[in-house]
């Protein structure tokens, strides 16, 4: 029988990676790959049997996953993060998947939950996505958001097996990572060749909140779903704003140097 490698990204994950490695106790390897934490993070993954190596993000979770997928011992490889469980029915149809063997690459969904509240709609749910693959062939890039690159063809797990993915816990987290995400977005707008002008600033916004809320039925999930369109709002916002400045000079990576010497 082929068999499995759980592959869990990790960063200070000390409150987090405990719960994830628990959920995959089933696969024949669980593989961190951590971002040099400063916390309990490494103890916490070895004492429950992973295997730890430590490797620089740099800011570029593409190339951290495919190093991850090289540094895997086994065939296939189920990729997650320590803010994510996999739960039961998931378990079964990675397994029954795995016990075939066929070179398929395989969606399933996830659960969201945002400030301890569970997230059904808002475009949220099922939010399927690229979780277990064939090592062989397979490749990640993109510093945000990114694409995972395979030659197979795709399944989809039933809607029911989802993944729990707890992805923020508070409002300060949140806007903890809004400023790293919009830079990384529209940087990777700008590498793409791509530039905002002053529609895109004010349209794209307005857009996507009404998608999220009448379209996504954001109404649906209450005063969640408010602030999640809200927050979309800013996000875009934030994301096309910053496209803006780079297309102007303002805020590439040699500017921030020259910034940071004068100060």
């Amino acid at each position: 029988m082929a068999k499995l490698t759980a592959l869990i990204l990790a960063k200070n994950e000390e409150k987090n990676i405990g719960d994830c490695i628990k959920s995959v106790l089933f696969a024949d390897e669980i593989l961190v790959i951590d971002d040099f934490s400063t916390d309990a993070t490494v103890k916490i993954a070895e004492n429950l049997g992973a295997r730890v190596v430590q490797h620089a993000m740099d800011g570029n979770w593409g190339q951290q996953k495919t190093f991850g997928i090289q540094e895997a011992n086994n065939p296939w490889i189920y990729l997650l993060d320590a803010d994510e469980r996999v739960t039961e029915p998931l378990r079964d149809e990675i397994l029954k998947a795995v016990e075939k063997d066929e070179k398929i690459v395989y969606y399933n969904s996830r659960l969201n939950h945002f400030c301890g509240s569970v997230v059904r709609h808002s475009g949220w749910f099922p939010d399927y996505g690229i979780h277990l693959v064939p090592k062989e062939g397979t490749y990640v890039t993109g510093y945000v958001h990114e694409e995972i690159h395979y030659k197979y063809p795709v399944k989809r797990f039933p809607r029911q097996a989802y993944l729990l993915h707890y992805t923020y816990v508070s409002w300060e987290q949140y806007l903890r990572k809004l400023n790293t995400y919009t830079t990384l977005g529209a940087r990777k707008k700008y590498d793409a060749g791509k530039r905002a002008g002053i529609l895109d600033i004010i349209f794209h916004p307005i857009f996507g909140m009404f998608k999220i809320f009448f379209i996504q039925r954001a109404f649906l999930d209450g005063l969640t779903g408010f602030f999640l369109t809200i927050a979309h709002g800013v996000n875009v916002f934030m994301k096309y704003s910053k496209l803006y400045y780079l297309g102007k000079g303002i805020g590439l990576p040699e500017d921030d140097r020259k910034a940071e010497e004068k100060s």
